[in-house]
Order: C-alpha cells, then structure tokens, then sequence
C-alpha cells in the first residue's frame, strides 16, 4: 500500500431513512357498502449501521464517498398493505473505529471486533395506518400517523490500531528497524529523521507458535503537544496497546531524561496512558560492551523491566521478546475497556483544520412530493408504540 494511502481521520455526513407515512384507505368493492378502514402502515426508514470488518487498514475507503444515507421508508397502502421497509446503509470499517460527532466532539460509538455492527443512527418509524385508529364510536378515521423524520449528522471517524505492543520513542530511535528485525513489517528506514510518517504493523513470532502484534508509530519529539514536530496525533494508535515499549538510543546523552521527556508528552495526550505497563529498551547497544552496560544500568529509570539491545547485531532481541511475552500474559496486564473521552469543542474546529477536514459537507436533497391527499393526523408522543 503507498504511504499516502494511509487515511485514519475522516469527517462524513450520514442521513438515516424516515418513515412512511400510514395510508387513510377506506375499502370500498361491490357487495360491500360499509367496509370501513383499510389503510396499512407505513415501512420503517432504513438505519445508518456501521460494521467491523479485519480486511480493512485504513479508512480510504470513505475519503471519497463522504455522503452515507439510508433509504426511506414506503407509504402504507390499501387492505392493511404495510410499506416496505427502506433499505439499510451499511458502513464498513477497519476494527478499531471511533467514532464523535463533527459539530460537539461527543462521543458516539466504538466498533473493534470484526463483524460487529453499531446503529448509528435510527431510521424513522413507519405511520400507523388508519385502521388502527376505528373504535365503535369512531367507525370511519380518516387520518394516520405520518411517519417519523430522518435523523442527520457529521460524524468524525478516527481509526486507532489493535496491537499488543507499542512502540514509543524519539525520531531515529530505531522503532521501525526493530520492527523490520522481529516480524516480516517492511517500514522505511533511512538515517534522518521522521522517516516514518505513518503507523505500521507487524506480527512478531514467539516460541511455540505463539505470536503477539507490534505496532510502530512516527517518533515524537519534546513539545509534540504544542504541536512540534508532527504533533500527538499518531499517539492514538497505541492507545488501545496492552504494553508500551519505550526505545532509547545507547548514545542518549540522558537515557532516563529522555524517557522523562517522552512519559510526559503522553502524559499530556492522555493520562490514562500512564496506567500501561512500559518497558525500556536501550537501542544500537552493538556499541557498547559490558563495561559501559554496567555504567550505564544505574542510571535507568527505577521500576520497569529495561534491556540492551541491537537490532543489526541481534543483541538481546531473544531477552526482549521474553520480557514482553511475560509482560503480556500477566493477569494485572490484561486489555481493559478503553473509555473514550469527548473532544475538547474548543479546539475541535483547529483539529478538523490540522487534519484537512475543515470543509462544510453539504447534501443538498429535495422533499419527496407526497400525492396523498389524505388528511394527515397529528399525533402526541404517546400515540406512538414500538412494533
């Protein structure tokens, strides 16, 4: 896939169906002076439903097809005939797709399994026809409920990868080398900065058969917050991560205010990151021998598992797979529910902007011309019963 295929942000305008409306009918046939109210119901507007799907990456898809709307649903018709109903819009979308609503940031859904369908938004529900409506003292209605109007609404989609581990690290901290090193991911790699400018994936093999996923981010870099370098925007990727695996080149002046540095600008994407296990990894350590490891180990962050490695040399890459294996599989460590929290509406518009989804999605449609001339019915809440 080229890399400006990647797409995991897009803003679409989604139109569920509305209902029809209930027919007035009164059965008229020869022989059959009195037949009273016939008019069936009105068919249910078709729903908005978005559906998981593991053979999506990207969100590609819907950058050019911006507009999801449903079908309405049809008018009742004579001998108790109900409408038909309008035809679903169904939405595929790679597994883990948030989803908030474009004009308040609040959040809407969330769809991470493959085949799991949400209801985005409902259609609305079809007219009861008038024969619904005849008691002894009112033998003849003439009227039925309209049905209900369509729901719209700009939707934001976000996507954030599902992975097991994430990596975190500066530009150049050798992410996407380990990456290349440990699975069969084939990111680009080359000696200057931002190299990777978007997120991959790789499947990293264990013993046994066993495997586990490793996502690689672009590298952030001190003040990505305030918007330097390319930002936070890719730290959503490991949100969902069960582990985070900080990398830290040997030749670091400070390895442990590097990471300080880097635990803190997750910190101010979300602080819930910090409630991840982490593990440090000292990368390009072919460099080093024992001597300066045994320096340098004091020096390290206190509290989390840490090992030296060397994805060109292979050193400590077996060490690195065991203590992320363990890390993975132990039961405090297991995948909680992500909560999801709303977009600031400040800072909303500024977002849309950064991402290139700034534009107004604008569907302009015309009113179906209703050629009933029945009376319509104008009904309370109350009047309304699910079906």
């Amino acid at each position: 896939m080229a890399e400006s295929n990647f797409v995991d942000y897009v803003k679409i305008y989604c139109r569920s169906g509305k209902g029809g409306r209930g027919s007035t009918h009164m059965r008229r046939e020869k022989y059959c002076p009195n037949g009273g109210p016939d008019g069936g119901d009105g068919g249910r507007g078709g729903h908005i439903i978005l559906r998981g799907n593991r053979n999506y990456w990207t969100l590609l898809h819907l950058k050019y097809d911006r507009h999801a709307m449903a079908g309405h649903g049809e008018s009742g018709s004579k001998g108790r005939s109900f409408g038909k109903d309008g035809a679903d819009k169904i939405i595929e979308v790679p597994c883990g797709t948030v989803v908030y609503n474009a004009e308040t940031g609040e959040y809407l859904c969330d769809v991470t399994e493959d085949g799991q369908e949400v209801i985005l938004l409902k259609g609305g529900r079809g007219g009861q026809g008038n024969w619904h409506f005849k008691t002894a003292t009112r033998q003849a209605p003439r009227f039925a409920q309209p049905g209900e109007p369509m729901q719209e609404m700009t939707v934001i989609m976000e996507l954030k990868l599902l992975a097991d581990v994430g990596l975190v690290g500066f530009p150049n901290a050798g992410k996407s080398t380990l990456l290349s090193s440990i699975s069969a991911a084939k990111p680009k790699i080359a000696d200057y900065p931002f190299t990777t400018l978007e997120p991959n994936l790789g499947i990293v093999s264990y013993h046994g058969g066993k495997s586990f996923v490793m996502a690689d981010i672009p590298g952030i870099i001190e003040g990505a917050s305030q918007g330097k370098g390319l930002g936070l925007r890719f730290l959503r990727h490991i949100e969902r991560n069960s582990l985070l695996l900080f990398m830290v080149p040997a030749d670091s002046d400070d390895i442990r205010k590097e990471y300080e540095v880097l635990l803190n600008e997750l910190r101010t994407f979300n602080p819930e990151m910090l409630d991840k296990q982490r593990v440090l990894a000292v990368t390009k350590s072919d460099m080093l021998d024992q001597e300066l490891m045994d320096e340098i180990e004091p020096t390290l962050p206190e509290g989390i598992p840490h090992v030296f490695i060397s994805s060109v040399s292979g050193l400590g890459i077996s060490v690195l797979k065991d203590i992320l294996w363990e890390e993975l599989n132990k039961e405090s460590n297991k995948i909680e529910d992500i909560v999801h929290r709303p977009k600031d509406a400040t800072r909303l518009q500024q977002e849309l902007k950064d991402m290139g989804e700034d534009e107004d999605i604008v569907y302009e449609y015309e009113e179906d011309v209703d050629d009933d001339d029945d009376i319509d019915y104008e009904y309370e809440e109350e009047d309304w019963e699910e079906k």
